[in-house]
């Protein structure tokens, strides 16, 4: 009985394959192993392996652990380093320059769109001055007046500003022209506004305190160069 028993339980273990697989087969098993999507999602990203270095290099730069007390001297001469690079950076190539921007849009003035230089609203005045159009030629002409004030930097007017709040800020930089002034906003407001006729003289009148505002310096300027 005995000796049957074994027989049998020796070919049922012929049907099991061994426990301890040889080379080949223990390298299958692990490549098999390692495909399960489990690994790929544990395995680090290079974000994290950079992120990883970068700390290890800190770690070792503020490691108190060398020799002699060497770890804070190290980490303080890296940082002069540092900040020496950064500085030799400013002084080569200067300051980072800001994103290039399209030119700012003209402010509008007393209700032009903006968009004309002085020199071409002298223009359009003559022009119209030509053809006798002189309430169009004053409102023209004293457009062109105020326009090369803020080209040349002398009056900052805020949006909606009126031309006698114009006249005003122009008087505090030229005051022997602030009559002048006045009188050219008040032919503006006549012909623009109150819709009055327009004359040569008026024209005249607005023309040369244009002419003369352009070729003046402002007094402060003028004292600081003698």
């Amino acid at each position: 009985m005995i000796p049957i028993v074994w027989a049998r339980l020796a070919r049922a273990a012929d049907g099991v394959p061994p426990l301890t697989p040889d080379g080949d087969e223990a390298r299958r098993w692990a490549e098999q192993e390692l495909s399960d999507p489990a690994y790929a999602i544990a395995e680090p990203t290079p974000f994290d392996r950079i992120a990883r270095a970068i700390g290890d290099f800190i770690t070792s730069l503020l490691n108190p652990d060398l020799s002699g007390g060497w770890g804070s001297t190290f980490a303080l001469v890296a940082a002069v380093v540092v900040v020496a690079i950064i500085v030799a950076a400013f002084l080569v190539w200067g300051m980072p320059r800001a994103t290039r921007r399209a030119p700012a849009r003209a402010a509008a003035l007393f209700g032009e769109d903006g968009q004309r230089s002085a020199a071409e609203l002298r223009s359009a005045a003559a022009e119209r001055a030509r053809a006798a159009e002189w309430e169009a030629a004053i409102v023209l002409r004293f457009r062109a007046l105020a326009r090369g004030c803020l080209e040349r930097g002398l009056v900052d007017l805020p949006p909606g500003a009126t031309v006698h709040a114009f006249a005003r800020a122009a008087a505090r930089v030229f005051p022997a022209l602030a009559g002048r002034l006045e009188d050219a906003a008040s032919a503006f407001d006549d012909v623009r506004y109150l819709r009055r006729p327009g004359t040569p003289e008026l024209y005249d009148a607005v023309a040369a305190v244009d002419d003369e505002l352009a070729a003046a310096r402002p007094p402060v300027l003028e004292g600081a160069t003698a």
